[in-house]
């Protein structure tokens, strides 16, 4: 019971940050386009945005988008102090995404299987 709700905790943590970074880099794609990008689109694409960022995110998104930005927003809070003084977008939302889904799929997987270890009964 244990082990199968860490796994799908791990899975589902892992699919919203997986999401959440391809939404970015589509986002950035389309941006890429544009040469005269404005520091506050740069805020908004931040794994932990300012405030003025998160309500330029929520102008320019749908509501499905901005639920799947608000968790990720959640999930690379602990990770994205480590890359605060990054110039690259893609630095300060892919390094604290790639912890994360080390975190939260690796790790809570390894928990997983060696939480069934530790309950599975003994045959002798």
């Amino acid at each position: 019971m244990f082990e199968r709700v860490v796994r799908r905790l791990s899975i589902a943590l892992s699919v919203i940050v997986a999401a959440g970074f391809l939404l970015f880099a589509v986002d950035d794609f389309d941006r890429a386009s544009d040469a005269s990008s404005s520091s506050l689109a740069g805020e908004a694409a931040a794994a932990d945005p300012t405030a003025d960022g998160e309500r330029e995110r929520e102008r320019r998104n749908g509501a499905v988008r901005e639920v799947v930005d608000d968790a990720n927003d959640v999930l690379l809070r602990p990770f994205a102090g480590v890359v605060d003084t990054a110039e690259s977008r893609w630095v300060r939302r892919g390094i604290p995404a790639l912890l994360a889904l080390l975190v939260y799929g690796v790790l809570l997987g390894f928990v997983a299987r060696f939480g069934k270890s530790r309950v599975a009964p003994l045959h002798g």
